[in-house]
């Protein structure tokens, strides 16, 4: 790993377009290297400092997982359930059959949600949402919005095909049914405290007052990154919790979260979150045929599987890559990135604040991959 070829490149960025940056690289609860670069306000004049928080967006979806996967080792619950178990309004699904909709006879389940194979998608404007908004506004929780989604078909019979979606919205709730917490809840009890995460916690709709938020900016139609409105959408209220994108967190939450994971779910202070098999389970591919193809034409992921909420690296020669098979993690709708790998015990978090900024998937993370796992 050259150090020196990291801060050159991440660097680089700013003159590309890129406000600010900041990495963290952790093997084997040492940290081995931190760089930040770049400005985090509207007109960039205030110069990065580490202090900043950011909208984590798609990287929720791996503490989803966790959560998730600490109830099944626990024997609370099994991937295998079906989802209906757990949330009745799931009992009774419908899905799409060409031109028509019929009764799902092919049972939702668990495993089909955490894979991205349940047949959900990811609009946010579906009847049911916009039903539950209008008649509790802001009082709307968790349960309320992901019970509604039940009121349009699925796309696909489970298990059939791949589609990035609200799934671990979902699974968000089957974690307070099963937990009796809210979900917020859960998590600071069995990984923020535990791993000693003091900034991480849920955003809002609107976070104008948060706190050292870095700006968010996004790239228009024209190419140009430009200061945008500070919200998640994906928020839908003040009590809706998303398991897929709802996250606020900093850098040195999501690095000592990674680096347990990268350790076998055991943090530097010896705290356990996740037995190593579980961690392996989570970085286990659980697509096949038409699903595995299905990541490649929708998310153009070319040599990547798909397990419990994230990619893992399965034919490097395919991408061009130098990285070990193995390597896991997962992105976020600002250009972020998670990525570890348990036989080294190494792990990245990259930050940036950037929405509709597409190289940061095929260009950015997959060169910090392979600067930090494909050359020593």
């Amino acid at each position: 790993m050259n150090l020196e070829k990291i801060t050159a490149y991440l660097d680089s960025l700013e003159s590309r377009g890129i406000p600010s940056v900041d990495c963290m690289i952790y093997r084997d609860h040492e940290l081995l290297y931190r760089h930040m670069n770049g400005t985090t306000d509207a007109k960039k004049q205030r110069k990065i400092d580490g202090s900043e928080v950011y909208l984590m967006f798609s990287m929720t979806k791996v503490q989803t997982m966790t959560a998730v996967l600490q109830l099944v080792e626990q024997g609370k619950l099994s991937l295998e359930d079906e989802v209906g178990k757990y949330l009745p309004a799931y009992k009774n699904l419908t899905v799409k059959q060409g031109e028509t909709v019929v009764p799902l006879t092919t049972p939702l389940k668990l495993k089909h949600l955490v894979s991205m194979q349940s047949g959900l998608d990811y609009d946010l404007n579906r009847p049911g949402i916009v039903r539950v908004l209008a008649e509790k506004g802001n009082e709307a929780t968790t349960l309320d919005i992901v019970n509604s989604f039940v009121e349009s078909p699925l796309n696909f019979v489970p298990g059939e095909h791949f589609c990035y979606s609200l799934s671990h919205d979902v699974v968000a709730a089957v974690v307070e049914v099963v937990s009796g917490m809210s979900y917020g809840e859960y998590l600071k009890k069995h990984i923020w405290e535990p791993l000693g995460l003091k900034k991480t916690r849920f955003a809002k709709p609107m976070n104008e007052d948060v706190k050292n938020l870095a700006q968010q900016f996004i790239c228009n139609e024209k190419g140009e990154i430009v200061p945008m409105e500070q919200s998640c959408c994906y928020q839908f209220t003040e009590k809706y919790e998303s398991g897929g994108a709802g996250l606020i967190s900093c850098t040195e939450d999501y690095a000592a979260f990674a680096d347990t994971l990268a350790c076998g779910g055991i943090s530097k202070d010896g705290v356990r979150i996740l037995k190593p098999e579980t961690v392996e389970l989570m970085k286990t591919n659980l697509l096949e045929g038409a699903a595995r193809e299905d990541i490649v034409k929708t998310m153009g992921r070319v040599g990547y599987g798909y397990g419990c909420g994230v990619q893992i690296v399965m034919e490097p020669e395919k991408m061009n890559s130098t990285a070990p098979v193995g390597v896991f993690g997962w992105d976020g709708a600002a250009g972020p990135c998670i990525t570890m790998d348990t036989k080294s015990k190494t792990s990245i978090v990259y930050l940036q604040h950037v929405r509709n900024c597409g190289w940061a998937y095929s260009e950015i993370h997959p060169t910090l991959r392979d600067l930090v796992f494909g050359e020593e």
